[in-house]
């Protein structure tokens, strides 16, 4: 399983190539299996609402397109994810990036992201492809 960080996601759906490494487009376009944590949706819509995104198109839709229309996982936030997330060490106070950390270890999967504090933790060694 490949987890997309918030970013990653919003880069390849919206096709921003400017963006979106070729690598990370190839590992997305051939994985077995990507997802995304549910905490990215609220993420995004948070970000649209405060102006700091803008959707190609109105968030129902771009949801729809960006999950159904990608077969893309949505990866829901459960118990031993939450508690993972509160007991990472504080490199980060987000706690989407915290809660998207933990997803990735909960799914032993890899995190395609390009936050420059990821790699602070230990627990991303060999996980974390940026």
């Amino acid at each position: 399983m490949i987890v997309l960080d918030t970013h990653i996601w919003l880069w390849w759906v919206n096709q921003d190539e400017h963006l979106l490494k070729p690598t990370w487009r190839e590992l997305i376009e051939t994985s077995e299996g990507i997802g995304i944590s549910a905490i990215s949706c609220f993420e995004v819509a948070w970000l649209e609402r405060r102006q700091r995104i803008s959707l190609p198109c109105p968030r129902g839709e771009w949801f729809h397109k960006a999950i159904a229309g990608s077969g893309i996982e949505l990866l829901g936030v459960s118990p031993d994810i939450a508690c993972r997330a509160v007991d990472l060490a504080e490199h980060h106070s987000d706690p989407q990036d915290r809660i998207i950390i933990a997803t990735t270890l909960a799914f032993d999967g890899k995190l395609i992201s390009a936050d420059s504090k990821f790699p602070l933790y230990a627990e991303l060694a060999e996980r974390l492809i940026d």
